[in-house]
Formats: C-alpha cells, sequence, structure tokens
C-alpha cells in the first residue's frame, strides 16, 4: 500500500476529520493532542487559522505518522502549494476548486473538494479528489446523502456543516465515509476554559459512535 493509500484508508479509518478553526494558534497543539488522545486522529487545520502553515509544521514534527494531519479551507493553487510544502497529507477545500486536483495529484497528498449539488460532486469526483466534501450539510441531511449515493455510489463523501454527536452515526449509516466536525467536535468552551480531559472524553464518543455505526457493528 503506497503512502497515498494509507492516507485515504487512515482518513476512512478514523472517521472523523476535526477541523480546527481558531482564532489564534496558541491552542492548537494542546486541542490536537486532546483528540488524538480521544482516537480522533485526522487533523484539519483551516488556514483561517494565524500562522496556520506553521502549525501544520508542527504538528507533523509532534504526530508523525500516528495522525493525520491536513489542511483545511485552501482556495488556490498558492495556498496549495505552501501546505504541502509544509507537509499537510490531506487538502480540503469547502469549494469545487478543480483546479487543486493535479497540485495534489502531483504532490501524492488526498485532495477533498467541497460540493453542495450532484453536478459539482460527481465534478470533483471525475477531477481526481479522493473525497467530496458536502458542504454545507446543516439543512440537507441524511436523506439527502442516500439520494445522492443511489445513482453515484461511487463517490466517497465526508459531510461537514450540521454532523455532531447525534448526527454523526446516522451518516455513516446513510452510506459516508467519513465526518468531518468543527464546533460540534471542539467546542468553544472547552477550548477557553482548556478542559483538555473534557474534550478528549468528547472526541472518544464521537469516535466510538462513528465505529459503532460501521457496517457489521450491529448499530
Amino acid at each position: 500500500m503506497n503512502s497515498l493509500d494509507l492516507i485515504r484508508c487512515g482518513l476512512i479509518s478514523s472517521g472523523v476529520v476535526a477541523v480546527i478553526r481558531t482564532e489564534s494558534p496558541e491552542p492548537i497543539l494542546e486541542i490536537a493532542r486532546a483528540l488524538v488522545r480521544g482516537n480522533v486522529r485526522a487533523l484539519e487545520v483551516t488556514l483561517t487559522v494565524p500562522g496556520a502553515v506553521e502549525v501544520i509544521l508542527e504538528l507533523r514534527r509532534e504526530w508523525g505518522d500516528q495522525a493525520f494531519v491536513g489542511a483545511g479551507t485552501v482556495l488556490d493553487g498558492k495556498g496549495c502549494r505552501e501546505v504541502i510544502e509544509a507537509g499537510a497529507q490531506f487538502l480540503v477545500s469547502p469549494i469545487a476548486r478543480t483546479s487543486l486536483a493535479p497540485i495534489a495529484k502531483e504532490a501524492g497528498r488526498v485532495l477533498m473538494l467541497g460540493a453542495y449539488t450532484p453536478t459539482e460532486a460527481q465534478a470533483v469526483h471525475e477531477s481526481g479528489a479522493d473525497f467530496v466534501k458536502v458542504f454545507p450539510c446543516d439543512g440537507l441531511g441524511t436523506a439527502y446523502i442516500r439520494s445522492l449515493l443511489a445513482p453515484l455510489p461511487h463517490l466517497r463523501i465526508v459531510p461537514t456543516g450540521g454532523v455532531d454527536l447525534k448526527t454523526a452515526p446516522e451518516y455513516i449509516r446513510a452510506g459516508c465515509a467519513a465526518v468531518g466536525a468543527g464546533s460540534s467536535l471542539i467546542p468553544k468552551e472547552m477550548v477557553r476554559d482548556r478542559r483538555w480531559e473534557e474534550l478528549t472524553a468528547h472526541a472518544a464518543a464521537f469516535s466510538q459512535a462513528v465505529a459503532e455505526a460501521r457496517p457489521g457493528r450491529g448499530a
């Protein structure tokens, strides 16, 4: 299995992609440690975080192959190349920026592109994206995912937006490869009060809920 396959499988195995979006880079290392202790091992640092590239470098040094570190809110080729240089293992865009596909492919990185409609979802798949980030998923729900996958079962879908501890397993049962979660997984008050043990327990509950919803687990 090559490194690209390892990352793909790692994201699916983790089941939960943590979308880390903070106003300051200062708490991110502790957030990441708490999440990994809770078995959430896919860490997406959005480029809206000040100094995000340096944060990605630091997380890669910290975790090596024990966790998967990616970059989110990648909107253009320049930003894409910067985070690849920093060591990001997977790249996420909230939009259907198909021009990122050849850059990711050349660098051997996993790519997740945003889509909202069936046409966008198929287009980003055809561009070479490994995963389709259905975003924002708040108003769509699992019925939409099932309807999307019925004619397009080849899509690896990762819904983001409106995914919480209750809906995460429902999305997995609907056929999603994994889920993306931000504030519902990393509550601002836990970060503000530095309640890292509580965050670890919350992440563990998220991870367990997703794992138990996998086919064959009897959930």
